[in-house]
């Protein structure tokens, strides 16, 4: 991360104690000389012990005009869960903005949550204005547009040891929702993506493309106008062709090797 909220530090070698957004504005060669005023991701590994709260992200449009950053289109990849454990992305089936209102006050919101039992290796594009949330026991990848424009609708009203909710965001929530059923073909938007995507575990042989040589598999898993995901599994060795233009964020999920 190189947002305000949270400017991470190098660890390690020539640029250790440097913030990311140090590096972003001193040393773009490392980028790619990428343009952009700000590093334009967020990578994160959640680790959700309790259920977290039912979210709402804007599009860059609201979120500019309301927030002053851009909005937020964000993907998951499951490293591992508990079994049983599950994800909610969109709704099962259309409801009205007053339905949801009524639902998010009798906390009965989750009964129209469209629910994905979570596998390992699963992958959810979460388009802004899709109504979200990630369930206790899974240990996930969260690939985001670096901002932190988030509405909170739902949080189980939970409360503290002083007996306080946390603040919901329930109007700009509403601004924002895309209120129509959740469907897995029109996950993505023909301005924000030139390939299908992978938004459910049922459609997963359908959504991905796998393209094989002696040496790696390489499977695409998302690809939208802020960020491409793909995923290696390499026997021996694999080249990554990166234009000048752009930058590749490696995750390591399993085994060992040697980045050249």
């Amino acid at each position: 991360s190189a947002h305000p909220n949270g400017d991470c530090e190098v660890a390690s070698g020539a640029y250790a104690g440097k913030t990311l957004s140090e590096l972003w504005t001193t040393h773009r060669e490392l980028f790619g000389n990428a343009e952009g005023d700000r590093f334009p991701l967020l990578i994160k590994i959640l680790d959700a012990k309790d259920d977290l709260s039912v979210q709402v992200h804007p599009d860059d449009e609201y979120a500019l005009e309301m927030e002053g950053e851009y909005g937020k289109n964000e993907m998951w990849y499951v490293l591992d869960c508990d079994p049983g454990s599950y994800l909610y992305c969109g709704l099962s089936h259309e409801c009205s903005k007053e339905e949801l209102r009524q639902r998010i006050a009798d906390n009965t919101i989750t009964e129209v949550l469209n629910k994905i039992e979570a596998k390992p290796g699963d992958c959810v594009f979460v388009k802004a204005g899709t109504i979200h949330a990630i369930g206790a026991g899974i240990l996930i990848c969260e690939i985001q547009q670096n901002s932190n424009s988030t509405y909170r609708m739902y949080d189980y009203d939970r409360r503290d040891k002083f007996g306080n909710t946390r603040e919901l965001h329930v109007d700009k929530a509403m601004d924002v929702v895309n209120t129509e059923a959740y469907d897995v073909n029109s996950a993505i938007d023909g301005d924000d993506s030139t390939s299908k995507i992978d938004a459910c575990a049922d459609a997963k042989d359908s959504c991905t493309s796998v393209l094989v040589n002696t040496a790696a598999t390489e499977e695409l898993l998302v690809r939208c106008k802020y960020f491409q995901c793909e995923k290696y599994s390499v026997t021996e060795s694999v080249e990554l062709p990166v234009d000048t233009a752009s930058f590749i964020s490696v995750i390591v999920l399993s085994g060992q090797g040697v980045i050249t």
